[in-house]
């Protein structure tokens, strides 16, 4: 008997955009520059573009294309809030709450800005997200949020599903009023038209091999070439573990998984309420993702990490058949009357975790910066980051936003619970609590609900 996992497209790229087609040549031979950025993610796109308008002489070395890791690979849920638990957060760290929460409105506001000014087509829709229970249990722990988003200055709405315009198989939720939907595909390939329309010396297809410290500045080194600058931002997110200068325990590359449903019949999708159109984020301690497209599919993912164990990483990697397999029937579970509708592709990307879930920067000496704005709210965080960088590395000073994120010494501490062990256990823990939640059957009733009216 068919099932909705039989015909799924498995990608190594993203399912948002095809890969474009005028990749830049690697670099070839040596040169000089002032500034060096490395890592073409949105990051460190934002850095180099951010520097270029502020007249700097700037390099960017990208081992792929730029935008070809997760920057392209998310769900492009552009949120308005600090990610990772907020309760824990609060409770380890209560004075740093206020400051996180303008930083990330105002990240995804600097977001909005860009695709504003720059024209870009990446059907982004100024919604919101939704923090969504699945059950009352995780409705309390969405007012308990609320409650500290709230005292943190952050603008949160709290309510129903009806109320909020999700769909009726969740409990209720609390929405992030900032911040909303997009494909992030197009937009990162809408910020590279902007860097290569730049005065940025843009070098694609050119692996880093080693970044060095020298009595004149830093030296990289990649297979053909070297640049010597006097400064170096690391921006390669989940993949700057590759090279001894890295500090390390700077965090750990996780690699996570979207897929998409074949194109679904708009009344079906009506009959769900999913009225609001925004991004569900589920109040497990490992998040599942909901989200509605432009092309009338549904993408949906998470719900499990796989932990990368050494470097480098492999950038061609395809999902695992058994964890798309998994996440189909959590989409079964929360959306029962889509049981039926088909898998049509599938793909994922590395990110990065902090030990702290908290974005971080920080600069070894006078030459080295680099940062982790990711946790799984890169999309809006990872461009205003770069940004702030780019204007301390000119101004000499830093905004109080990055201020934020600073790190004084780049020490870290080794990451809790996040051997392949411990995010087996904490997987464990989220489907116990399913289990005896009602959540399945707080999502059946919903169907039935929507039947007698």
């Amino acid at each position: 008997m068919p099932t909705p996992t039989d015909d799924v497209e498995y990608a190594t790229f993203t399912g948002w955009v095809d890969r474009p087609t005028d990749v830049r040549p690697a670099l070839e031979g040596d040169l000089e520059c002032r500034i060096v950025v490395i890592g073409g993610g949105i990051n460190g796109m934002s850095t180099a573009l951010r520097l270029s308008e502020r007249g700097q002489d700037v390099v960017l070395l990208e081992a792929e294309f730029c935008g070809h890791g997760s920057s392209s690979r998310n769900a492009g849920q552009l949120a308005g809030a600090p990610g990772g638990d907020l309760q824990l957060l609060n409770l380890l760290s209560g004075r740093k709450m206020p400051g996180m929460m303008r930083l990330a409105e105002r990240a995804a506001h600097h977001v909005e800005d860009f695709i504003a000014k720059n024209d870009v087509d990446c059907d982004y829709e100024a919604t919101g997200n939704a923090f969504a229970a699945t059950s009352r249990g995780q409705m309390g722990r969405v007012r308990r949020v609320a409650k500290i988003v709230r005292r943190a200055g952050g603008h949160v709405e709290v309510g129903t599903a009806e109320e909020l315009g999700i769909p009726r198989g969740f409990v209720g939720g609390m929405r992030e009023v900032v911040g909303g939907m997009m494909n992030p595909g197009k937009f990162t390939l809408g910020m590279r038209r902007v860097l290569l329309a730049s005065a940025a010396r843009v070098f694609e297809q050119t692996k880093v091999t080693d970044v060095a410290r020298t009595d004149g500045g830093v030296l990289v080194t990649t297979p053909r070439g070297r640049v010597h600058a006097d400064k170096v931002v690391l921006a390669t997110n989940a993949f700057a573990g590759e090279w001894d200068i890295t500090p390390k325990h700077l965090s750990v590359p996780i690699y996570v998984i979207e897929v998409e449903t074949e194109p679904i019949d708009p009344a079906r999708i009506a009959a769900l309420g999913w009225t609001s159109r925004m991004g569900l984020v589920t109040q497990h301690a490992i998040m599942e993702n909901y989200r509605l497209t432009a092309r009338n599919t549904i993408v949906f993912g998470v719900r499990r990490l796989e932990r990368g164990t050494s470097y480098p990483l492999p950038t061609e990697k395809a999902p695992d058949p058994g964890l798309v397999e998994e996440l189909a029937g959590a989409f079964a579970t929360r959306f029962p009357s889509l049981a039926d509708v088909k898998i049509r592709r599938a793909w994922g990307g590395w990110i990065a975790i902090t030990s702290s879930w908290l974005p971080l920067a920080g600069q070894i000496g006078d030459d080295v910066y680099y940062s982790i704005a990711c946790n799984g709210h890169g999309l809006a965080q990872a461009p205003y980051v770069g940004t702030l960088i780019a204007d301390a590395i000119v101004d000499g000073r830093r905004h109080e936003d990055l201020e934020t994120l600073w790190q004084e010494k780049p020490t870290f501490p080794p990451p809790m619970m996040m051997g392949r062990l411990g995010l087996r256990m904490i997987w464990a823990v989220d489907r116990f609590n399913d289990r005896i939640n009602g959540s399945r059957r707080n999502a059946r009733r919903a169907v039935g609900d929507t039947h007698r009216r």
